[in-house]
């Protein structure tokens, strides 16, 4: 399988990423493909290099060595100065794991469907 997007990609309009971080990257985005064939095979191919680069960035993160001061993808933070004290919420994975956000899965068209099916329905026969 075919990554939908290339290292630099990724890097263009994000940061520069050092070889061990370019070669992370490269895997990232074969295991980013396979998650999106599995469940948006259908989407555009824009739709996945868009999210392909998305995810990776999220899971490589903004500094690369750990010294961001919040963790990408994070929905509420907290930091104190003299206690040493820092607190983040992930809203949809946790940090340094591919995951879709809410706003790529709408990209993809999943989620957030209204509907329902009921198989009890179908043992039910109507005169």
């Amino acid at each position: 399988m075919s990554a939908y997007a290339i290292v630099s990609d990724v890097e263009a309009g994000f940061r520069a990423f050092d070889a061990d971080e370019k070669a992370k990257c490269a895997q990232l985005l074969q295991e980013a493909a396979v998650m999106i064939d599995a469940y948006a095979v259908s989407a555009s191919e824009e739709v996945k290099k868009l999210v392909s680069c998305r995810m990776v960035r999220r899971a490589i993160g903004e500094a690369g060595n750990g010294n961001a001061s919040f963790p990408m993808g994070a929905t509420q933070g907290s930091a104190s100065a003299l206690g040493y004290t820092q607190s983040w919420t992930i809203g949809s994975g946790s940090n340094g794991e591919l995951y879709f956000s809410k706003n790529e899965k709408q990209m993809l068209g999943l989620g957030n469907r209204i509907g329902s099916y009921s198989p009890v329905e179908e043992l039910v026969k109507h005169d």
